[in-house]
């Protein structure tokens, strides 16, 4: 089995070989840190966490970066409408970011470089592509020269003719950038200081960087020349990672990264999410109203990655349900490890006991580690990898059920501790994480009349517009362990 990537710089599925053997470099285009994380981060974090648990699984030594743009137009927008500093809307939303992230899941990263941390290594890479005859200066900026790169265009596939054909109504002469610029497709690597702006000093005057060479940069910092995997959603290839190859491979003369691989954007309801369209979801907002992290991960991993994925009631209902079949099967272990006379209940990873996770190693020649194996190594293809999980979940719950039952099963106690042990191992390679604690009851839990009749005062409440007294019901419910899933048919519950 040999890992491919769909690589969209050639545009083909290509056998995964790194600069340095048995290393990965690999860096991600982060946030931009002015307002909470969205479903769309989300897909991209758990997307591309999970490919770089996946490679660690198939044995490689992972340097993992994921920078924070921390500033940028939208942050200073943000800092007046605040009255506040552009530092200080970069760190409340940066503190938020691994908030949010910590409750899906998501392994942080080996290093968050800044582009504010990153500015001696911004100015080296702009004075090189001046030196190199790519850049220029104009009262203050400094721009790049588009056509002096012969490449310009090759991640996209767009070609300078065809832009320049579409682009002439919506240039703007009078616009004093525009007028500044030797040509219409230059773009900025410096801009000159406005009033009231943060600005740093630099040989071309006081002012900051333009967005795609913070990039740039930070990876030359980072990873140096050429890296193995350069990851982001597919909004950004083009200009911002089309501009990141122009400006890196100029100066170094070598591939800014061997692969290119992007996510698909994220829907809602099939429609772009936008917050004028009053379909903005927040990570927290998400998680807040009862819909399970490791519900959102099952929920991004069953779609390809490549493709746009949609984002509805009915949608994450599935995925919750799909959840609760796969944490019986995590917990199988934990709640009949005894009953199977095989000792204590299972332990977490590390603990003594015959149930005990141990190592997590599991055996290459187990065939439910080559099936998987064989899924995922085909471009990340995760759908097929939870398919293995799926069956193996379904087999102890299957089990379990038996055992509740007659008391006892006929498949000898080992075997269901292999497979249990494969299951949390393969999960856990995609993030999907159950504790035993989860499964405890509370002493004095509700009963499901209970739960219907509280259910029915909260849609009473909505339908008389009183939310303060809906929201206050759905707390209680969430407090006593029932999540509320609502959807176009109405309100399901579960029992956490």
């Amino acid at each position: 089995m040999t890992l491919t990537l769909y690589n969209t710089l050639t545009r083909r599925q290509e056998p995964f070989e790194t600069v340095e053997p048995g290393k990965v470099k690999m860096y991600y285009c982060g946030v931009t840190v002015y307002d909470y994380c969205h479903l769309g981060h989300a897909r991209a974090c758990i997307v591309w966490d999970v490919v770089r648990r996946y490679l660690q699984f198939s044995g490689y030594e992972v340097r993992y970066i994921q920078n924070f743009t921390d500033i940028d137009d939208k942050i200073l927008n943000r800092a007046r409408e605040e009255r506040s500093s552009m530092e200080a809307v970069a760190e409340r939303y940066i503190k938020a970011y691994f908030e949010d992230m910590a409750r899906l899941g998501i392994k942080e990263a080996d290093e968050y470089p800044r582009a504010t941390h990153t500015m001696n290594g911004i100015q080296r890479l702009i004075h090189d592509l001046e030196n190199k005859g790519y850049a220029y200066p104009a009262d203050g900026d400094v721009y790049y020269a588009v056509r002096q790169f012969a490449d310009y265009g090759k991640l996209s596939g767009r070609k300078l003719e065809d832009m320049q054909a579409g682009a002439s109504d919506r240039v703007n002469i009078e616009d004093a950038e525009y007028q500044k610029k030797k040509d219409p497709f230059d773009f900025a690597l410096w801009k000159a200081a406005k009033p009231g702006e943060p600005s740093w000093q630099s040989p071309w005057g006081a002012g900051r960087p333009g967005w795609h060479i913070e990039c740039s940069a930070m990876v030359r910092d980072r990873l140096g020349d050429t890296i193995d995997i350069h990851a982001g959603g597919a909004d950004l290839i083009f200009p911002h990672h089309e501009n990141e190859i122009a400006q890196s491979e100029a100066v170094t003369g070598k591939p800014l990264s061997r692969y290119w691989l992007h996510n698909g954007m994220v829907k809602v309801d099939g429609e772009k999410m936008s917050k004028s369209l009053g379909n903005f979801t927040t990570i927290r907002d998400l998680l807040d109203r009862g819909v399970e992290p490791m519900a959102v991960r099952l929920f991004v991993l069953q779609a390809q990655y490549r493709k746009p994925i949609d984002f509805t009631d009915e949608a994450i209902a599935a995925a919750t349900n799909g959840w609760h079949t796969l944490k019986e099967g995590l917990l199988f272990g934990y709640e009949y490890g005894e009953k199977l006379g095989t000792g204590e209940l299972g332990a977490p990873s590390g603990d003594k006991g015959q149930w005990g996770l141990g190592n997590g190693e599991i055996s290459e020649a187990n065939p439910f580690v080559q099936r998987f194996k064989e899924a995922v190594d085909d471009d990340f293809n995760f759908p097929g990898g939870l398919a293995v999980i799926f069956e193996l979940a379904k087999e102890l719950r299957r089990e379990g059920n038996i055992i509740v039952h007659e008391g006892k099963t006929a498949t000898p106690a080992e075997e269901l501790r292999q497979q249990w042990q494969t299951l949390v191992t393969l999960a856990g390679v995609l993030g999907l994480e159950a504790k035993p604690e989860e499964e405890k009851p509370a002493s004095n839990s509700l009963s499901d009349s209970e739960i219907e009749d509280l259910i029915a005062q909260r849609q009473a409440a909505r339908k008389a517009k009183n939310f303060a007294e809906g929201d206050r019901i759905r707390n209680e419910l969430q407090a006593q362990g029932i999540t509320l899933i609502d959807s176009k048919d109405g309100t399901r519950w579960h029992r956490n």
